[in-house]
């Protein structure tokens, strides 16, 4: 059977949090944060979070925010941006289970996502991509897609609010992880 690329409903969110803390470390994902991430989502009645399925299962999920969803904070460089933020979607997250990398599932996850976020009227979009990465695998599938780096930020996901009961899987509970801030123009 072949690998679907479909949009996330609520009914993926377990094997989603599942496989989110399972990469990136325990108290990554939770109910409480699927459920407004998923909202954050839509717009216009489009949704822009998609999962990869092989035979029902989660192998893969990109979580992006609408445009005019999402807020600019102490890790973001709008100044150097050369859109307006509110034109923009925010790339939150994008995973593929380990066996199934280099196949193309991020780069197909990426694109559903392009897809959705410009019938939500955006022009480009921003993330935050963990340098530490396997193979810093998150930052080159990026920038292979015309990601531009805009700024490094260490220690981004240390005593994060967004995910008080953090430990990253290479660093523990002490995050020392760099995010490069990257804007995508589609």
């Amino acid at each position: 059977m072949p690998i679907q690329i479909a949009p996330l409903t609520e009914a993926y969110f377990n094997q989603v949090i599942h496989l989110g803390n399972l990469v990136h470390g325990e108290g990554y994902l939770d109910n409480a944060m699927m459920s407004e991430i998923a909202a954050k989502g839509y717009k216009a009645d489009v949704n822009a979070n998609f999962i990869a399925l092989l035979d029902n299962q989660v192998i893969g999920f990109r979580l992006t925010y609408a445009p005019q969803s999402w807020q600019v904070d102490k890790w973001c460089s709008p100044e150097l941006w050369p859109v307006d933020a509110g034109k923009l979607c925010y790339f939150k997250c994008n995973t593929v289970a380990e066996q199934h990398r280099g196949k193309g599932i991020g780069k197909a996850l990426l694109q559903a996502s392009i897809n959705a976020t410009r019938l939500q009227g955006a022009v480009g979009g921003i993330s935050h991509l963990w340098k530490q990465s396997p193979d810093n695998a998150a930052v080159g599938y990026f920038s292979k897609a015309g990601g531009k780096l805009i700024k490094a930020h260490a220690h981004r996901w240390n005593n994060n609010p967004d995910h008080p009961d953090y430990i990253c899987v290479l660093c523990g509970k002490d995050c020392q992880c760099t995010a490069w801030e990257m804007l995508l123009l589609f």
